[in-house]
């Protein structure tokens, strides 16, 4: 992706070095368990079960870290310029996310979260969260490498904003108090899926505007690839759960993702009224 050189957001918030401080008040830790929806697969609910200690530690930052902090700022800034485009076009008005850098532990409206986590979008405080060192994860772990590997991991979690813009994100995720988690969890896939579409849509304008580069599709589809349910299972415990998916089959987030692309609108992204995510 040609980003050098380009504008960076200003709707970045450094909190690298600042360690999580805990739960925050009025009842938050209640409303976790549907607000927060983590990037990789997994209960939200885990955001509680494991709160990090505070970390105190120093941070440094590293020349890598340096140049991943301006790269997402770029991405940032590109997913503001495509939203407030797509919104226009359809007569609304888009209120730009803040994105936050955090380094072991964040404290944000949806509660206290580890980097274990991995990247999430709070509807709470409509701030995105990252920690850049899963940036290194996704290239080793998830064997996911590649600059706009990670443009489409912040990508998704912009896709979530957009739901919250939209009202999606308050009418689904109350249907977890009124249903089985095996229920809940169909509904879930559909709201990641959507989110993996939005992205998509984002990579169709990044497209038009001339900065994606020989690969960066592959790159993108290989991270959401790498990132579905079943693949995730597989590596983890050798085999799959089916009705615990809360993200999609690492197809249906290539498919999702590739549809935003080709069609680069809102309107072909309803994961929720299609017979089959």
């Amino acid at each position: 992706m040609q980003w050098k050189g380009r504008r960076a957001s200003s709707n970045v918030e450094d909190r690298r070095g600042m360690g999580g401080k805990g739960l925050i008040g009025g009842g938050i830790g209640g409303l976790v368990l549907f607000l927060v929806i983590a990037f990789l697969g997994g209960d939200p609910g885990q955001i509680l079960n494991s709160l990090p200690a505070d970390n105190t530690a120093t941070y440094e930052e590293t020349d890598q870290d340096r140049e991943l902090s301006q790269f997402v700022s770029v991405v940032l800034a590109d997913t503001e310029d495509v939203w407030s485009d797509v919104f226009r076009k359809e007569g609304l008005v888009y209120k730009e996310p803040t994105l936050v850098l955090y380094s072991g532990s964040v404290q944000s409206a949806c509660g206290t979260a580890g980097s274990s986590v991995g990247p999430f979008y709070c509807p709470g405080d409509q701030k995105l969260y990252i920690d850049l060192s899963f940036y290194e994860e996704l290239n080793r772990k998830f064997k996911a490498p590649g600059d706009f590997a990670m443009a489409y991991v912040i990508a998704h979690e912009v896709g979530h904003h957009v739901q919250t813009l939209l009202g999606t994100t308050e009418k689904i995720m109350p249907l977890r108090q009124r249903m089985s988690e095996k229920e809940f969890n169909k509904y879930l896939v559909r709201f990641e899926l959507q989110a993996d579409y939005y992205a998509g849509v984002w990579a169709h304008h990044a497209q038009g505007m001339g900065v994606l580069e020989e690969g960066d599709l592959e790159e993108a589809l290989t991270a959401a690839s790498a990132v579905g349910d079943d693949t995730i299972q597989k590596r983890a415990q050798g085999y799959v759960v089916p009705e615990s998916f809360t993200h999609g089959t690492s197809e249906q987030r290539k498919s999702w993702f590739y549809k935003g692309f080709q069609a680069g609108d809102i309107k072909s992204g309803d994961t929720f009224n299609t017979r089959s995510p």
